[in-house]
C-alpha cells in the first residue's frame, strides 16, 4: 500500500485526509505538515488513525508520495526536494508550475529520479477532451470564471489594481489575460488556469476571463476549445468548500479521485 503525506491542512488537505480515514481511498496516510502544528495536531487526532505531524522536510523521508494541499510557494520549497529523493508528489498548486524554470526543472528531475508528478483536474472539467485535442491542432482555448465576491478578496490583482468589490452589484468583468497573468494575479482562485494551460497551448495562449458576480453563490467555470478537431464547451457550478470559499468542493473531490485511480485495476479516460 502507497504511503502518503499531505502538506497542507487547509480544506483540500483535510477531505483527503478524512477520505484515506473511511477508506475511500486504498492509501496508507503516515504524515502530515502544516506551518499551524497545534491545528494540524489537533485534527490528526480527530482521525481514526491519526498520522505522525511534523515537518515536510521530515515527511518527505517517511513516505511514497508527497501529495502538495499548501501553496505556490510550498510548491517551490518541497517539490524539487521530493524527486530527488525518488518521491512522486501530487501538486494542487498547479499555478506554481507556470513558472517555466520550475516547469523544466521539475520535469528534469522527474526522468533523472524516475518519479511521476500528478496534477489532478481540480475544479474543472473537460481536460480529457483538451488532452486529446492537443494531439491535434488547438486553435485557441478560452476559460471564463464567475466567482462570488468573497472569494476574491485580498487576491493581489484586486488589491493591486484597488478593486472595490463592495461597489459591484451586478456581473462585472475585472479581468481578461493570459493565463501566465491569471494565476499571477489571482493565485487562490484560478489555479484550474495553471492546469488547463498545461495540459492544452501553454500560459501565454490560454485566455482567461474573470467576472466578479455578487449574485452568485458558486464558483462557475465555462471552457470553450476549438481546433482541428471541432470544437467544445463545458460549464461546471461548484459549490465553495465550507472551510474555504476561494476553493471548490470539486477540486477536493478531484483529488481524491486521482489518489483512488493509483490503486484502481481499470484505468478510465484519457
Amino acid at each position: 500500500m502507497i504511503k502518503i503525506g499531505i502538506v497542507g491542512c487547509g480544506a483540500i488537505g483535510k477531505e483527503i485526509c478524512r477520505a484515506v480515514d473511511k477508506g475511500i481511498i486504498k492509501v496508507q496516510l503516515v504524515a502530515i505538515a502544516d506551518r499551524k502544528l497545534q491545528a494540524a495536531s489537533a485534527f490528526a487526532s480527530s482521525l481514526r488513525s491519526p498520522p505522525e505531524v511534523m515537518s515536510a522536510e521530515e515527511l518527505i523521508d517517511v513516505v511514497d508520495m508527497v501529495v502538495e494541499c499548501a501553496s505556490q510557494t510550498a510548491v517551490r520549497e518541497i517539490l524539487p526536494s521530493a524527486l530527488k529523493k525518488g518521491k512522486d508528489v501530487m501538486i494542487m498548486s498547479v499555478g506554481a508550475l507556470t513558472s517555466p524554470e520550475l516547469l523544466k526543472e521539475v520535469t528534469l528531475l522527474a526522468r533523472k529520479y524516475g518519479c511521476r508528478v500528478y496534477l489532478p483536474s481540480g475544479a474543472i472539467v473537460g481536460l480529457d477532451g483538451l488532452k486529446s485535442a492537443s494531439i491535434g491542432k488547438i486553435d485557441s482555448v478560452t476559460l471564463t470564471t464567475r466567482k462570488p465576491l468573497s472569494s476574491l478578496e485580498r487576491a493581489p490583482y484586486i488589491e493591486q489594481c484597488k478593486v472595490d468589490l463592495s461597489t459591484i452589484k451586478e456581473s462585472t468583468l475585472i479581468f481578461e489575460g493570459s493565463a501566465e497573468e491569471a494565476v499571477k494575479g489571482f493565485p487562490d482562485n484560478v489555479n484550474v488556469a495553471a492546469t488547463l494551460s498545461l495540459a492544452g497551448i501553454g500560459t501565454q495562449n490560454t485566455k482567461i476571463r474573470i467576472i466578479a458576480d455578487p449574485t452568485l453563490e458558486r464558483n462557475v467555470h465555462e471552457i470553450c476549445v476549438k481546433g482541428n478537431f471541432g470544437k467544445f464547451e463545458t460549464r461546471v457550478e461548484n459549490v465553495p468548500s465550507t472551510a474555504n470559499p476561494k476553493t471548490s468542493y470539486l477540486a477536493a473531490l478531484s483529488a481524491i479521485a486521482t489518489l483512488r485511480r493509483l490503486s484502481d485495476p481499470i484505468q478510465i479516460g484519457t
